[in-house]
């Protein structure tokens, strides 16, 4: 009972671990591609 609480815990803790890496990596991105955007229009 104890292992598969372990088991459990262990899976839900990579799934949001994955999803809160997912929408990091998508927000700098937006963030890159805006900076690209306001260099490009300075020159």
């Amino acid at each position: 009972m104890k292992s598969k609480f372990l088991v459990l815990f262990v899976c839900f803790a990579v799934l949001f671990g994955a999803a809160a890496c997912s929408n990091t990596f998508d927000g700098v991105g937006r963030d890159m591609e805006s900076a690209g955007q306001k260099i490009q229009n300075t020159f």
